[in-house]
């Protein structure tokens, strides 16, 4: 499959929330969201972008880095911002595994002020809808920290079914050792279980 003859939607719409591609301007913003939400991501998300943000400058020169990456198809974070205030509520980033399955993986953080209201799992959905109706993914798989009991109890909510599990695959900060729980949904299963959803999407890039 040509990646490049994929049509990406611009932006996709849910119930309550508005997902798209980071842009250039918005450094502040992405650094802001990762200066409050950093006790709150240390856990589990300790590799993650956000964390490792040192400035605005720097910020903006990431989500430049980000919005270039989603225009060669080559990864896609998008931020997920509530409808009506614009409040930056988390994101999900969705990678390329194999493009002639094909096949993507999908990830994803909440604000710390906005955990535990059904957005992420909206979010996430909302993203299946494009990659199984607007990108032709033949399946979708993600993986998570085996105590991180919100992001697998999420992932299944949304359709997931658990895989496998690894042990001991990954080393902590302080030297032990945690496993990840691995989880994948088909086409089939995500239309079955979803054909109601109902979700606008824009025009490619």
């Amino acid at each position: 499959m040509n990646k490049f003859l994929i049509d990406i939607p611009e932006r996709i719409e849910t119930k309550r929330l508005t997902l798209r591609p980071y842009k250039a301007g918005d450094g502040p913003m992405y650094f802001a969201a990762g200066q409050h939400n950093r006790e709150h991501l240390a856990e589990f998300e300790s590799e993650n972008v956000l964390l490792h943000l040192e400035s605005e400058v720097h910020a903006e020169a990431v989500v430049r880095e980000l919005a270039a990456a989603w225009v060669a198809r080559e990864y896609f974070f998008a931020g997920i911002f509530k409808k009506g205030t614009d409040e930056w509520i988390g994101q999900v980033c969705v990678g390329p595994t194999n493009w002639d399955l094909p096949e993507f993986t999908i990830g994803y953080v909440a604000d710390v002020h906005h955990e535990g209201q059904g957005f992420i799992s909206e979010a996430v959905l909302g993203v299946l809808h494009m990659l199984f109706h607007g990108m032709g993914a033949h399946r979708v798989i993600s993986d998570c920290n085996e105590h991180n009991t919100r992001s697998w109890r999420l992932l299944e909510r949304c359709g997931f079914t658990r895989e496998g599990h690894l042990r001991e695959n990954r080393k902590n900060v302080d030297g032990s050792f945690h496993g990840d729980y691995v989880y994948a949904i088909l086409r089939r299963e995500y239309e079955v279980q979803h054909q109601d959803a109902v979700y606008n999407v824009e025009p490619a890039w």
